[in-house]
């Protein structure tokens, strides 16, 4: 049999590192080379005796890594003809294919998705982080070190999509005694975060063009879940009580609403009284579902932290979502959903498809940490330095700032709101600042496209003020004005 003349072989841009794994490295770049097209189907590769000398590196090394790329299919043998690239249907050049492309589902995601998060250490005045500088990351990693150490096998296969069992008990007594919200762990479910406890509601809760009830300023990461879902927004302005109850009222055909009453998000008012009263009435009316985030509820600085909403639900019609991100950290992921019973067991079956279960190690750690009374010592403790820090930020700040509102009473939460006069105030105030390295938010991000509110009636800063101790404020208010020119 003639042998085929083998066809140019480029070997530029083949580098070997040694002590990486040289066989590994060869076998991942001459795969490279044959799914983009640069070696294309029917190439004959050089002899591996021949390979090796190229390439500086010994026979069964090219041996190796011609042996993978058999067992994989990229690459196949004629006897006493060598080695080919084999024939694949896909072997050519890449074409590139927009993110677009034909789904509607990945045309409405690239309206609705979540900005990239900030990065870096918390600095004056981030907004969404507490004070987790203060974590007692040393007690946390003895528990975990305990749990890991020898963990019960019952723990280790496929758990409960519902979460673990004894942090679910444990969250639902922490209600119970400390935010008056009675509820027992069947009705609790593990979360990775409250994003993912609103996606959940989103997908279950929400038909394609159903009308949701969103407060206007709001959550706007909530607003893109129920839209990728396929709802129909739908905002409810906010004033000083909180959600106008009267306009969601007026609102034809809308039997779910999205709602932040301990402290709205991000004007940080509170729901008033007779509006909770009459945000359940509405959901028994039109028998419908309210889907409350008690995002930062327990920072509360007068008195203790207000009843939830859930705890004035006799109707069952209330979906709570808690977080344990604003009393630990973020990054923790760690969250729950208090369900009415009747939703329980659907949710748990939904969880269960997407993620069959959350990772047991945190739930545990955690469980742990609540057993031990860590868990309620640390919210007092955050919730004095988050208190602190609004306090410092309250003495610092500017009495008089042109074309602002004064600082609003700070009673809950981790962030205030301040109104500016005009959108282009706003602008000019928010440029400034970031240029001296100052994080906020603008208020006019918030709201939602089409708002029939006047665009400059939108403006406002958005400021966090738990991030950082309070020197850094202090310090940070002093580049402000320096920055706003005072």
């Amino acid at each position: 049999m003639t042998r085929s003349p083998a066809l140019p072989f480029d070997l530029s841009g083949i580098h070997l590192e040694p002590g990486q794994g040289l066989a590994r490295q060869l076998y991942q770049a001459l795969r490279e080379r044959i799914l983009d097209g640069r070696l294309a189907s029917g190439t004959r590769l050089p002899a591996s005796r021949e390979l090796a000398a190229l390439l500086g590196i010994s026979r069964n090394t090219v041996t190796r890594a011609l042996d993978q790329l058999y067992a994989e299919g990229y690459v196949a043998g004629r006897v006493g003809d060598g080695t080919y690239v084999a024939e694949l249907p896909h072997n050519r050049p890449t074409v590139a294919i927009t993110a677009e492309a034909d789904s509607p589902a990945l045309q409405l995601l690239q309206r609705h998705h979540l900005a990239t998060p900030a990065k870096g250490a918390p600095r004056a005045f981030r907004i969404g982080v507490p004070a987790f500088d203060l974590f007692p990351f040393e007690t946390w990693a003895r528990l975990q070190a305990r749990f890991w150490r020898k963990p019960s096998p019952a723990r280790l296969g496929y758990g409960d999509p519902a979460g673990d069992l004894q942090l679910r008990e444990l969250i639902a007594a922490y209600l119970r005694n400390s935010r008056g919200l009675t509820c027992e762990a069947p009705q609790v479910l593990i979360t990775c975060g409250s994003q993912q406890a609103i996606s959940l509601c989103a997908q279950l809760l929400v038909q394609p063009g159903a009308r949701v009830a969103l407060e206007n300023p709001g959550y706007r990461a909530a607003g893109h879940a129920f839209a990728v879902a396929g709802a129909q927004l739908c905002g409810i302005e906010v004033d000083g009580e909180g959600l106008d109850v009267s306009a969601l009222q007026r609102l034809n055909d809308c039997q779910l609403a999205y709602v932040t009453p301990a402290h709205q998000y991000p004007t940080g008012v509170t729901l008033s009284l007779p509006r909770r009263l009459a945000l359940l009435e509405w959901a028994k009316r039109v028998n419908g579902w309210i889907i409350e985030d008690d995002y930062d509820g327990e920072y509360r600085y007068s008195g203790t932290p207000l009843a939830p909403l859930a705890a004035l639900d006799e109707q069952q019609r209330v979906i709570y979502i808690g977080t344990f991100g604003k009393l630990a950290f973020p990054a923790l992921r760690l969250g729950y959903l208090v369900l009415p019973p009747a939703l329980a067991e659907s949710f748990a079956r939904r969880q269960a498809l997407e993620m069959r279960h959350s990772e047991i190690g945190s739930q545990a750690v955690m469980a742990e940490f609540i057993a031990a009374g860590h868990f309620q010592r640390h919210i007092r403790r955050m919730r004095l330095a988050a208190r602190s820090r609004r306090d410092a930020l309250l003495a610092a700040w500017p009495a008089m700032i042109p074309g602002c509102s004064s600082l609003p009473a700070v009673d809950a939460g981790l962030h205030l709101s301040i109104k500016v006069e005009s959108l282009a105030r706003e602008r000019e105030l928010i440029t400034a600042a970031r240029a001296a390295g100052i994080e906020m938010n603008p208020l006019s991000d918030y709201w939602l496209p089409g708002s029939e509110t006047a665009e400059d009636a939108r403006a406002g800063l958005v400021l966090g003020f738990a991030a950082v101790p309070e020197a850094q404020i202090v310090e940070a208010v002093q580049r402000l004005r320096q920055a706003w020119k005072l």
